[in-house]
């Protein structure tokens, strides 16, 4: 009986040993589920991608509405096609460029009611049919019996098709077809061969004129036909249309592929881009590289956890983080600038578009600050060149467009923390004039459209500049532009110092501090003032009028709390830290409601009026550690984690916005979040982990352990970073990059750690 349990232990050993190896095996891609975020308004998609990439391949599910952003809704039911260009996560949409769709049978392209989501050739699928994973995306196709799968390169998509038995086979390749029905103001297809088909499309909708070319192949010859008339669209316009109906036919079970690339500048782009990344027609093979770019990206932050839910969140997370800026510039070198002309740059050193910065200066780029610097620093640079060429930085650059979207002028937010953090391989002379420039009143040389300059160069920089604040009866959103110019200012007054400036540094210090002029002592808000210095009336810090009242996709209680370079004043401001504590303790238990018919639909995510879904919230729960309450910032960050993140496809609780919304869970999950970028200082929260590692350049890591830690123990009863006490909740970027240990014991009460 000894013998025969010697043996069964050595057995059951031996299977641990088994199921060791299989769970290492297991990659980071295993735990990213592209479909959170699809759902609710996370605005997300879950198509194939790699990191950065140029092309995103992905299927339409809607054409219209807030829900359409990017192109596709989980609650849909049916598939209109497969386009090549989205974005991710935004409130506006553009892009669902160069939509394919297989068909079977006859292929229905009229009537096409613009009213609908649903074009004549569309399929319905399920969800058990559909399957998403980093640069992968597959579907079943219920109309036509056609299973669809998607992988891509940086510049190039590859498809695969399995179709079944019939003489009436095909795909519809629609170009006039766009998310949100943009205007269509050139396009052209050219049937180059048997199997092969180039084009161009010019279209304007948030970006004023995108430029988008293709070529693509096809593995199996086809005949077609092109059709190339107009409709009357549902506001009573004739919309031209360009399509080509291609046809061929197929045994049971029969592949078809089809590769694609992508070029802003030429069609001969486009095909070079193809040929050079997808030579051969090896979808496994293409499919097996972008899992492992992605599992490269992933692995920067190892975590132990025993909860697969958390896992998921924050891979997927991860995963949205590497989805833009997207890479612009081609194979060979060129690129199309904020100037719209074409460029001869460096593949070393490429351009990248969408920089959706008054969401990304928050999160974003801090994390790309610790996890990949120099890739941070390539983005810099590409904000350098649209400077140099289009006469200013971006505020949204989308398809190398200025957009006017949104306000400040958040560049100086990424160059001043860059600087702060050592990052600093630009011409920071280069960089510091150009920040005074994007700070400055002045239309000269700035080359968008008229349309968009006063969206892009805004009276309000005049204002500040002149008057010494913004009227609120002279300007929109007079508040929330002061408040970030504010912090922008302090940005510019880091570089100012750096390069010896002293005059432009005394003056940009003394402009940071102009939130001041903003606070009504009596109400206790920032308010607007008008022109006459009186405080605008009536007052209801509730009230939200989306983008037409005195704040920016928010209201007085959660634009109050935007000064992160100056906690101290603002306390100060508010009557002293315990007068500052009872307003801050009130901004999360009051109650929710918005009031006003239009109040602004990104104000979402509540924990009282505190809104995490919308990011001018997203440092306020940190001021708690500036103020001696860290046990409270500890249990906000946790009730966050609880409430407003989800394994799910309605898990994010706003728009996921270019990858901030999941930048701020990564951060706060590895347990610490940066206040004020600009300031190389980090905030010490609630770790959620056991154990995070972040693999650092030159094989150095920085580890933080969590004892004790659970779902009850929430709250920090010790630190040591590198075995020494840390007595206060904050540790600087040089603690991260040197390499070493932060451990943290938590405990499942308030604590007086940190508290001074």
């Amino acid at each position: 009986m000894r013998m025969l349990n010697r043996i069964y232990c050595c057995v059951g050993f031996a299977f641990l040993i088994v199921l060791s190896a299989i769970a290492k095996e297991k990659s980071y891609v295993d735990y990213v589920d592209p479909f959170i975020g699809t759902g609710g308004h996370g605005h997300t998609f879950p198509g194939a991608v790699v990191p950065f990439g140029m092309i995103q391949p992905s299927p339409d599910t809607r054409i219209d509405g807030w829900d359409a952003c990017s192109g596709y809704y989980y609650e849909d039911s049916i598939i209109n096609g497969f386009s090549h260009t989205h974005l991710s996560g935004t409130g506006c949409a553009d892009y669902g460029d160069i939509l394919l769709m297989p068909t079977v049978g006859r292929q229905e392209y009229n009537p096409q009611d613009n009213k609908s989501q649903t074009l004549p050739y569309a399929s319905g699928f399920s969800h058990d049919n559909e399957i998403a994973r980093p640069g992968y995306y597959s579907v079943f196709l219920d109309r036509y019996n056609v299973r669809t799968e998607l992988t891509a390169t940086k510049r190039a998509a590859l498809h695969r098709y399995t179709f079944p038995k019939s003489d009436e086979a095909g795909f519809i390749l629609d170009l006039d077809y766009s998310i949100q029905y943009q205007t269509n103001s050139d396009m052209q297809i050219e049937v180059v061969s048997a199997t092969e088909i180039r084009g161009h499309k010019l279209t304007s909708y948030w970006a004023a004129e995108q430029s988008i070319n293709f070529y693509m192949k096809f593995s199996k010859p086809f005949e077609y036909s092109i059709i190339e008339d107009t409709i009357i669209d549902h506001d009573g316009r004739r919309q031209p249309r360009c399509k080509a109906l291609l046809k061929f036919k197929t045994q049971l079970d029969e592949q078809v592929m089809v590769k694609i690339g992508i070029s802003a500048v030429d069609m001969n782009g486009a095909r070079q881009n193809l040929e050079k990344e997808i030579p051969e027609w090896d979808f496994e093979g293409v499919r097996q590289e972008a899992s492992q770019e992605w599992d490269k990206y992933l692995s920067k932050i190892d975590i132990a956890t025993k909860d697969d839910t958390h896992r998921r969140i924050f891979y997927t997370a991860m995963y949205h983080t590497a989805i833009c800026p997207n890479l612009f510039t081609d194979v060979d070198g060129r690129y199309r600038g904020m100037d719209l002309e074409i460029h001869q740059g460096d593949v070393q050193k490429p351009i990248y578009t969408i920089f959706s910065l008054w969401d990304t200066f928050r999160a974003l780029h801090p994390l790309f600050s610790i996890i990949d610097p120099q890739l941070n620093n390539d983005f810099i640079y590409s904000l350098l060149q649209k400077h140099k060429e289009g006469g200013i930085f971006p505020m949204w650059d989308l398809a190398s467009n200025y957009t006017g979207i949104m306000i400040g002028y958040h560049a100086a937010s990424l160059i001043a923390d860059a600087y702060t953090k050592g990052y600093s391989d630009f011409d920071l002379h280069e960089a510091y004039s150009a920040c005074l420039r994007a700070a400055e009143f002045d239309m000269s040389g700035i080359k968008c459209p008229p349309l968009i300059m006063h969206h892009l160069m805004p009276m309000a920089k005049y204002y500040k500049n002149t008057v010494g604040y913004i009227p609120c009866d002279l300007e929109n959103e007079s508040v929330a532009k002061a408040l970030e110019y504010a912090y922008d200012d302090y940005c510019i007054s880091i570089l100012a110092e750096a390069v010896n400036d002293g005059k432009n540094h005394e003056k940009y210090s003394r402009m940071s501090k102009a939130y001041k002029l903003y606070f009504d002592p009596s109400v206790r808000f920032m308010r607007g003032v008008d022109s006459k210095g009186k405080w605008d009336v009536p007052f209801n810090p509730k009230a939200s009028s989306h983008r037409s009242d005195n704040y920016c996709e928010g209201n007085a209680w959660q634009w109050t709390w935007f000064v992160p370079h100056d906690i101290n004043g603002l306390a100060q401001l508010m009557g002293g830290k315990e007068a500052f504590i009872e307003k801050l303790d009130s901004l999360f238990t009051i109650d929710s409601r918005l009031e006003g018919s239009s109040a602004s639909a990104d104000i979402s995510g509540f924990i009282g009026q505190y809104a995490h879904g919308n990011e001018p919230s997203h440092h306020i729960i940190h001021m708690y550690n500036y103020v001696n309450r860290p046990w409270r910032t500890q249990e906000l960050v946790d009730q966050v984690f609880k409430e407003l993140y989800q394994d799910a496809p309605d898990g994010l609780s706003g728009n996921e916005d270019c990858g901030q919304m999941s930048a701020w869970y990564i951060l706060n999950a590895m347990g610490f979040y940066q206040v004020c970028p600009g300031k190389p200082v980090y905030s010490i929260g609630r770790p959620l982990f056991d154990r995070v590692v972040i693999n650092l350049a030159d094989n150095k890591s920085f580890t933080i352990i969590s004892k004790n830690n659970s779902a009850d123990n929430k709250y920090i009863q010790s630190v040591t970073l590198n075995a020494k006490l840390l007595d206060r909740p904050f540790f600087s970027h040089q603690d991260i990059v040197s390499g070493g240990r932060l451990e943290i014991v938590m405990t499942d009460k308030p604590a007086k750690w940190g508290m001074r």
